[in-house]
């Protein structure tokens, strides 16, 4: 079973995009307190090869509020499909609460492969890291998270600094990492069409072969439905960090399958996953619970 997990998790998570894209986003009245400012289609990458729509991110800010932490969003979709534009209502959610929210965009397979995801990850990560005091952010609270592919490369990010290095950033320039549903490990000959033929990629790609004691406190997310394997990858990743005494907390999401866990995060800033992030960010910012 092992062997198809995260096979099982690519076929399927295709669907989770176009449900969520049909929420209403005016379904749920909000329920945090402060007005949104939001800054569309900001280009964090502008090289010679740089794709004009993928290369870029979406920026939603409490307005007023300065100083502010940062919940930097990565989106699903099998590494091959969605978009930062299906998640505006992410940087909406979080923003009403008095935190800012990065939603990216990344190039997605079979256009490319393995490493690129996740190089555009870090780009985006960058820039966010330097630009983001222009907007009130803190660089120094920056929350990595993501879910289904988008878990994993929240995961990889933290874990495997490779990425961060040509930035000139480290691990620890991450404040914390909250991946959801993601997946931790691949199998060598699966998902060749994601991770390419280059030697070494099955093993580059997986989190869980990167943990150290350098990865920044870490909260697990996955639902109590979730797609096979995704509970039996969380614990095991989480049981990695804490052999190497990285603070880490896994957490089981009742009543959630793979698509409903990221639906109720995106419209319900009561639902049990918003709530455990805004607390872990809350707890990690030594700021007051960001949902009364």
């Amino acid at each position: 079973m092992r062997r198809n997990i995260a096979l099982m998790i690519f076929a399927t998570t295709t669907i989770a995009s176009p449900a969520i894209a049909q929420q209403d986003d005016a379904a749920k009245k909000p329920a945090g307190k402060y007005a949104v400012e939001a800054t569309k289609d900001i280009s964090y990458y502008d090289g010679k090869d740089a794709d004009p729509e993928k290369h870029k991110l979406d920026l939603f800010v409490p307005k007023g509020v300065k100083g502010f932490p940062v919940y930097f969003f990565i989106h699903g979709g099998a590494w091959s499909s969605g978009d930062r534009r299906m998640y505006g209502a992410v940087g909406q959610t979080f923003a009403r609460n008095g935190i800012g929210a990065v939603v990216i965009s990344y190039r997605l397979s079979p256009k490319v492969t393995h490493p690129a995801h996740i190089e555009d990850v870090a780009r985006a990560f960058a820039w966010t890291h330097k630009n983001i005091s222009r907007y009130g952010g803190r660089p120094d609270q920056i929350f990595v998270s993501g879910q289904s592919a988008g878990g994993h490369l929240a995961a990889l990010l933290s874990t495997n600094e490779n990425y961060l290095k040509p930035h000139g950033l480290t691990l620890k320039d991450i404040k914390a990492s909250m991946p959801i549903s993601g997946v931790y490990v691949f199998t060598a000959g699966r998902l060749a069409r994601v991770l390419g033929k280059e030697p070494g990629a099955v093993e580059s790609a997986s989190p869980i072969k990167h943990v150290s004691t350098k990865v920044p406190p870490s909260l697990i997310l996955y639902a109590d439905k979730d797609f096979p394997g995704c509970a039996v990858m969380s614990k095991a990743y989480g049981s990695a960090l804490k052999d190497k005494q990285v603070e880490s907390s896994v957490v089981e999401i009742k009543d959630r399958n793979h698509i409903s866990i990221m639906v109720k995060l995106m419209f319900s800033e009561t639902d049990p996953t918003t709530v455990a992030l805004m607390d872990f960010i809350a707890a990690h910012t030594k700021e007051k619970k960001a949902v009364e």
